[in-house]
């Protein structure tokens, strides 16, 4: 049976961000000296879904790298990706967007009576 080909339709920044990504947590994994099989067992997932991940595979879910990276202990800074502290442009976007006065809500004159001409 012929192999399905992959959709790659996800932008090329994005397919080199997963396989840098891929490549760390494989780089991860060796630096602790970890074999394949047992970081798959303490991730729930299969030596071949591993190789995926390390791989960078686009198709692979967020949540399988998320539990690779807890196992290598590097978990928590993936709450971080994007935080708002991060998002530069986002808080630019913000700023420009914020009102150069605010004028105290309640305060208006009352209206001028028009004049009706009988005085």
């Amino acid at each position: 049976m012929p192999k399905k080909r992959r959709d790659t339709t996800a932008p090329i920044p994005v397919r080199r961000a997963l396989r840098k990504l891929g490549a760390d947590i494989r780089d991860a994994r060796l630096r602790r000296r970890i074999p394949t099989t047992l970081m798959a067992e303490r991730a729930s997932i299969s030596r071949t879904t591993l190789g995926r991940v390390e791989k960078g595979d686009l198709h692979v879910a967020l949540g399988i790298y998320a539990s690779v990276l807890f196992v290598l202990g590097l978990a928590d800074r993936l709450a971080d990706v994007a935080d708002a502290k991060n998002d530069v442009l986002g808080r630019e976007l913000e700023r420009e967007r914020l009102p150069q006065r605010i004028r105290r809500p309640g305060r208006r004159k009352p209206p001028t009576p028009e004049p009706t001409g009988r005085e």
